[in-house]
């Protein structure tokens, strides 16, 4: 199953990404290149899957509650 966002798309370019995640084009960059946050390439075009964005903002939350315990 894979996952899809509100808007029903699987896969978002780097602005899209930047929105949904209000995160700076150089800090999506950066997680794409320490591997919190998965890609794919089409071509040239480097795109986010939507289940790569959910498992990032599960990844945050985990690790909010962590440093709250």
């Amino acid at each position: 199953m894979e996952a899809v966002l509100a808007d029903g798309r699987q896969l978002y370019r780097v602005p899209e990404a930047m929105r949904l995640l209000s995160l700076s084009r150089s800090v999506i960059y950066e997680l794409i290149r320490s591997g919190r946050l998965r890609s794919v390439t089409q071509g040239r075009t480097r795109l986010i899957p939507a289940a790569a964005i959910a498992e990032y903002v599960e990844l945050l939350v985990r690790e909010a509650a962590d440093g709250a315990a």
